[in-house]
């Protein structure tokens, strides 16, 4: 009689000095990433009123630029703070889709900015507004100067934590806003041309766009629970069945994302052979995760052909 049964691994590290390492890293990001998230949030609202007082869209487009990064600055320190938090009854895989539930509204909030910037420049074309470029160049020229120092700091953390590494390119996208405001201001000081405001502005709102839609659609695909792009189901089985002898069948494959660097998967498995399952979910376990990066399993051994009416899936 087939009496499947359900395993999953929950092997920890009790290595305390590389916890505590781990710990201390942790603390040093978040910190990192805090200071940063500081300094752009004041200086966003320094280019609100600097845009508002020249009349400059560039700079305006500019702050929003900082804004969508003042979000994704506090996503990841959100990350690293609630990284701390483990599991509870009411949440058995702990907090860590918080932070992409916070991307995708962060990510629609970014297609609202640059729908807003764009709109504003198509009025401007038609309706030419005086700019004030000394202004303009001084605030646009302290942007470039904060987000320099924001990128400093960042890049003085954990270079492999993939987490950092996104506030890191937000910033850099940044600094493309503040040298396009610069330009513009250049341009209007020394050759009158107006129209590089709102030129630039629609530059610099194509970035936001870009970014934006990209948080959009990749925290969506994560939310309704997508396949991760880089695991391909069949090559799981493939894997799986030329790995281990005594596994003959792999089927009922169901692959999501907790985060963007968390996978999870549940499967069956049918072995030929009676033996110890310990071994065979090592075994399955150590592939899964040498190969395709799956960080946490849920499999279900079966020694005759599978029950359900839809194996093959």
């Amino acid at each position: 009689m087939n009496q499947p049964h359900n395993h999953s691994d929950h092997s920890h590290d009790h290595d305390h000095g590389h916890h505590d390492h781990s710990v201390a890293v942790n603390q040093d990001n978040k910190v990192r990433v805090l200071w940063a998230m500081v300094l752009t949030f004041a200086f966003m609202f320094a280019e609100i009123i600097g845009g508002l007082i020249s009349g400059s869209l560039a700079l305006l487009a500019d702050a929003g630029h900082m804004f969508s990064d003042a979000l994704a600055l506090l996503l990841s320190w959100l990350a690293f703070k609630y990284s701390d938090k483990g599991a509870d009854e009411a949440r058995s895989f702990g907090w860590h889709r918080f932070q992409i539930l916070a991307a995708f509204v962060n990510g629609m909030s970014l297609l609202v900015i640059a729908a807003w910037i764009v709109i504003e420049a198509a009025q401007r074309f038609f309706q030419p507004v005086t700019v004030m470029a000394t202004p303009m160049l001084v605030i646009a020229v302290l942007g470039l100067i904060v987000n320099i120092v924001v990128f400093k700091i960042l890049s003085g953390g954990d270079q492999e934590n993939l987490n950092l590494k996104s506030a890191m390119i937000h910033v850099l996208g940044d600094l493309l806003g503040s040298v396009a405001a610069i330009v513009a201001a250049i341009l209007i000081m020394y050759f009158g041309w107006y129209w590089a405001d709102p030129v630039l502005s629609v530059l610099v709102a194509v970035l936001i766009l870009r970014s934006g839609w990209h948080v959009v659609k990749k925290s969506a695909h994560i939310l309704i629970e997508g396949s991760p792009d880089e695991v391909d189901e069949a090559k799981v089985k493939q894997q799986l069945i030329a790995d281990i002898p005594s596994v003959v069948d792999v089927h009922h494959i169901h692959v999501w994302s907790l985060t963007n660097d968390i996978n999870l998967m549940t499967l069956h498995v049918t072995i030929d052979e009676i033996q110890t399952e310990t071994d065979v979910l090592k075994a399955i376990k150590t592939s899964l995760k040498q190969h395709f990066e799956i960080q946490h399993t849920t499999i279900q051994v079966e020694h005759l052909p599978c029950p359900d009416d839809d194996c093959q899936m």
